[in-house]
């Protein structure tokens, strides 16, 4: 699935693209962004990706959702999970 590098292990900007690429194969719906980006105990990846669920007019009003996907350290999907939904122009409240 993935390119590892000579260590057998996948870096952050390839964990990024295979976290997206199955966001959007499995949701259907392609990404927009990657909002965190994290190694975990394993050696392998946390990765959030946001992506819109829900187009609106203005586009300041669409529906998004941050999808958080485990990769290993060879690049394999582990767990995909959607962790928060939330309007485009909210902030977070801390």
């Amino acid at each position: 699935m993935s390119e590892a590098g000579s260590n057998g292990r996948v870096g952050a900007g390839e964990a990024a693209r295979v976290a997206g690429s199955m966001v959007e194969g499995l949701t259907g719906r392609r990404p927009e962004s990657v909002s965190g980006l994290a190694r975990d105990e394993d050696g392998g990846w946390r990765v959030a990706i946001d992506v819109v669920e829900l187009s609106r007019v203005p586009p300041s009003t669409d529906l998004l959702a941050t999808y958080e996907v485990v990769v290993d350290a060879g690049g394999e999907l582990v767990d995909l999970t959607r962790i928060r939904r939330f309007v485009r122009g909210q902030a977070d409240e801390e």
